[in-house]
């Protein structure tokens, strides 16, 4: 019955819309799954056929710069003090921290930021607020995104390769994977910033 729902709901036509929403809404919320519904997405488009790969790739990639670039400029109107989630200590270190960061390597910084939610909104925000030259930022975070949907697609699409039992399981492993990969990923930062806080 799980299958046969997913099935539905990857042939449907709110497929694509709502994966842009979530990966858009994913952009200013980290609580929004957007990177579990690039992943689970990938693994309909081969498990089920729908949506087609490339267009999972596509729609999420546009959605993602999309939010990057909302946010760019939400830093660069609105600044980095305006709200009281912005004043607090440590969502002021973490600007703190993207700032000293940006200004040693722009690109590979906002390139990796992409595939670490926090630190995706922190950088997009001061990036703005930093007056990075709009044409360059463009360049660097459409390039992030377009390698984030891929990889998170992509994972997806493999896990459901790799994995019988049909749509339903290879949704669920294939978001435990993205889930599990990033914590580790966020624990490698995490030790790294401890080692160099600077």
């Amino acid at each position: 019955m799980t299958d046969d729902w997913l099935t539905a709901l990857a042939a449907g036509p709110f497929a694509l819309p709502l994966l842009f929403a979530l990966v858009l809404g994913d952009a200013f919320l980290v609580v929004v799954p957007g990177e579990a519904a690039v992943t689970a997405f990938g693994a309909l488009a081969v498990s089920t056929g729908s949506p087609p790969l490339a267009s999972v790739v596509l729609v999420a990639a546009v959605a993602a710069a999309l939010g990057d670039a909302c946010c760019y400029l939400l830093g660069r109107v609105v600044g980095l003090h305006r709200w009281r989630w912005m004043r607090a200590p440590r969502t002021q270190a973490a600007f703190a921290w993207a700032r000293t960061r940006l200004d040693e390597r722009t690109a590979l910084v906002l390139f990796t930021a992409r595939f670490i939610p926090f630190a995706r909104l922190a950088v997009n925000l001061v990036a703005g607020a930093s007056r990075l030259p709009a044409p360059r930022y463009l360049a660097v975070a459409s390039c992030a995104a377009l390698a984030w949907a891929a990889y998170q697609a992509l994972l997806g699409a493999a896990v459901a390769a790799i994995l019988p039992g049909g749509s339903a399981a290879a949704v669920v492993v294939s978001i435990v994977v993205a889930v599990g990969t990033g914590l580790a990923l966020d624990a490698v930062l995490a030790r790294s910033r401890r080692r160099n806080p600077r």
